[in-house]
């Protein structure tokens, strides 16, 4: 509803300014503490004496539609909502329950998150990768988007061939263990193996350069090896609430269909690659770009020496694949990819594809220290799940002590994959994490327990009266405390489109903080179970209202809402 609001201001901003002979001047909205929304417009209207702009703004401003007035206020124009909106608001949230917030339908979008090499578990970096990714997914639905979400299996890299060459010398994978465990530890004792006789590379590279010339024992080894691993990684993204629709591997851009490819998708784009003014061809036959014109200073390698090609290359011919299904595409990617995806948009817009937006986020770190797999030193983020689930645990048996441990246990599971999801989510991607799970867990601050709580208190007040009643008078809801929290309720939809339209999911993050603080004043101040007969079931209504908007948007964010905790 609010959104609907926000684009009538806008539209009402856009005529004025044409009225007044400015039309190339933007309605410049922004939310303000001093009203429903406020216009910057006046300080380009007339730069020396903005005030004096808004005043002459404001005139040319009727009210209609869900505009109540719109109020110069020194430099701003203050707009506020019609009193008829608040009412309506609230009839809307009711009559439509889960879809409330949805926007009309929009284009299909594939988007690729998470991706982790399979050459071992997730660690908290991906686990980042997965929340943005599968939070961005979910806001896109509710922004009337199909999505398809994709994981993008690198199993052709120098990790695969190293894993393989372990599984060749007899390493077995434990069957004991979780298979992305398993399949790390193979890959740690390889790199030891390797490490301590450095000529023995020249094996992992043979290994690779046969498994892109379609050998069929070697492509049989790898994928086996690779799907052990996958198995893990996606007990993982299941228990963190992310799924994928579809997983690419790489070779299937490079593979003939005989042996699960394409065939020669690879080699068709860097053909024609080979052909442009930025392709350098060494003399020991391999090919790069040079991107230079384009403000990179670094050549992006597509061959090597050897004949085999680069992960840049399959990867333009994956995007190039998703091209024919739709233009619109968006990738997740750390901060240690901003090269590969600057590279990869020179290039494919002088192939004349689609480019992707970017969701580029910075990285996690935690105060025990850093992550690699390939050292053997990584925090897994299974570890971290568990860690968080013990102590989610420990704080229900001690907050419900009357309950039976199945409650506990169901309860636990749901706050600590929400606390981690919210934490990997409410800050902006560019932005470095240090995941505190004490903090992450602390259900007296605005952290996930804290929003989980407000939608258990909604239920609870619920339940106590009965249910939520069937008819109620909506002119009874007058009060500051019951229109703002009105107003916020409302406010979903805009958020919705904001972050679909920037790519920025920690924005509806914190917009369930704020709804969860609106809601919670609004409990403290205003009674409700003990509300006069008419008020009473008034007040009953919005609650129900915000039972409903707290649960879209904890779903949407990938938060169970919980009923009771």
């Amino acid at each position: 509803m609010f959104l609907q609001f926000h684009r009538q201001a806008e539209e009402m901003l856009r005529e004025a300014l044409q009225g007044l002979g400015h039309p190339q001047v933007s309605p410049s909205l922004e939310m303000s503490p001093h009203a429903d929304l406020a216009s910057r417009a006046a300080f380009r209207l007339d730069p020396k004496n903005p005030a004096q702009g808004a005043q002459t703004l404001a005139r040319g401003i009727k009210p209609g539609g869900w505009m109540g007035s719109a109020e110069p206020r020194g430099p701003y124009v203050n707009l506020s909502l019609a009193p008829g909106f608040y009412p309506e608001a609230l009839r809307a949230i009711l009559r439509e329950g889960p879809r409330f917030g949805s926007l009309p339908p929009a284009p299909l979008v594939i988007l690729e998150h998470t991706s982790a090499n399979p050459d071992g578990p997730l660690h908290i970096g991906h686990l980042r990768n997965a929340v943005l990714g599968d939070t961005l997914a979910r806001v896109l639905r509710r922004a009337g988007h199909p999505v398809e979400v994709h994981y993008y299996v690198n199993d052709m890299g120098r990790q695969m061939g190293a894993l393989v060459w372990g599984l060749r010398q007899g390493l077995k994978p434990d069957p004991q263990k979780k298979p992305d465990d398993a399949i790390a530890e193979v890959y740690i004792q390889a790199n030891r193996l390797l490490e301590a006789d450095p000529g023995r590379q020249a094996e992992v590279r043979g290994l690779l350069l046969r498994y892109e010339r379609q050998d069929p024992q070697l492509v049989r080894e790898f994928r086996e090896a690779v799907e052990t691993c996958l198995r893990g990684i996606h007990q993982t993204l299941k228990r963190l609430g992310a799924a994928h629709d579809r997983v690419v591997w790489e070779s299937h851009f490079v593979l003939p269909p005989e042996l699960g490819g394409q065939g020669g998708k690879t080699a068709e784009i860097v053909s024609r690659l080979s052909s442009m003014p930025i392709a350098r061809q060494g003399s020991d036959g391999s090919l790069s770009l040079d991107l230079t014109g384009d403000g990179i200073k670094k050549e992006m390698v597509l061959i090597r020496s050897d004949g085999t090609t680069l992960y840049g290359a399959r990867d333009l011919a994956y995007h190039e694949w998703k091209a024919q299904t739709t233009p619109h595409q968006v990738n997740v990617l750390g901060a240690d990819h901003k090269l590969h995806a600057a590279q990869m948009a020179a290039v494919l817009r002088r192939l004349h594809l689609p480019v992707p937006e970017t969701l580029i986020f910075e990285f996690v770190n935690l105060p025990e220290g850093s992550m690699s797999t390939r050292a053997g030193t990584y925090i897994s983020a299974d570890d971290l799940l568990d860690k968080v689930e013990m102590e989610a645990l420990r704080q229900v048996q001690q907050r419900r002590t009357e309950m039976d441990p199945g409650f506990h246990r169901r309860v636990a599971r749901a706050v600590a994959t929400g606390a981690v999801r919210y934490e990997m989510a409410r800050v902006s991607p560019e932005k470095g994490i240090t995941f505190d799970w004490k903090q992450a867990l602390d259900f007296e601050k605005q952290s996930a327990p804290f929003l989980i709580y407000s939608h258990a208190r909604a239920c609870s007040i619920l339940h106590k009266s009965g249910g939520a009643p069937a008819e109620f008078d909506p002119a009874k809801l007058t009060g500051e405390r019951e229109r703002r929290l009105i107003k916020k309720l409302s406010m979903l939809d805009y958020w919705i489109d904001a972050s679909a339209r920037q790519y920025r999911p920690h924005l509806l993050a914190h917009y369930a903080k704020e709804l969860a603080e609106e809601f919670n004043q609004f409990y403290r101040d205003v009674p409700v179970l003990q509300a006069p007969p008419g008020t009473r079931e008034a007040r009953l209504a919005l609650v129900e209202a915000s039972r409903i908007v707290l649960a879209n948007t904890l779903e949407t964010l990938g938060i169970e809402p919980l009923a009771e905790m």
